[in-house]
């Protein structure tokens, strides 16, 4: 299960809005090597579903990973944060064993 925080919501609810992304638009996260703990997040909307889409529905939004992806996100919160500081996305990762200062990578 990907889980997605009321922050996360709300504010994928004005980029539908902002940008004109449908009903059939969902949010797809995956995972790829690089930044300094090693691994990094990814996200964007999309409608083109793949054959090894990994899905889930949490706060009404509908959340896709691949299935390499989903070893690592399991259980993996997504949120946003508007501060000052580092305004954007960020995931709560309970399989991350460490993090970079700047919360951009992640090993487990």
């Amino acid at each position: 299960m990907i889980k997605v925080a009321d922050s996360a919501k709300e504010r994928i609810a004005k980029i539908r809005q902002n940008e004109g992304y449908g009903p059939d638009y969902f949010v797809r996260v995956w995972v790829t090597s690089g930044g300094c703990s090693g691994l990094t997040y990814q996200l964007e909307f999309s409608n083109e579903p793949k054959d090894d889409d990994q899905v889930f529905e949490d706060n009404g939004e509908k959340v896709v990973t691949d299935l390499r992806s989903f070893i690592y996100l399991c259980n993996t919160t997504l949120e946003f944060s508007g501060g000052l500081n580092g305004a954007g996305f960020s995931f709560n990762n309970p399989n991350a064993s460490r993090t970079c200062a700047c919360g951009e990578s992640f090993a487990v």
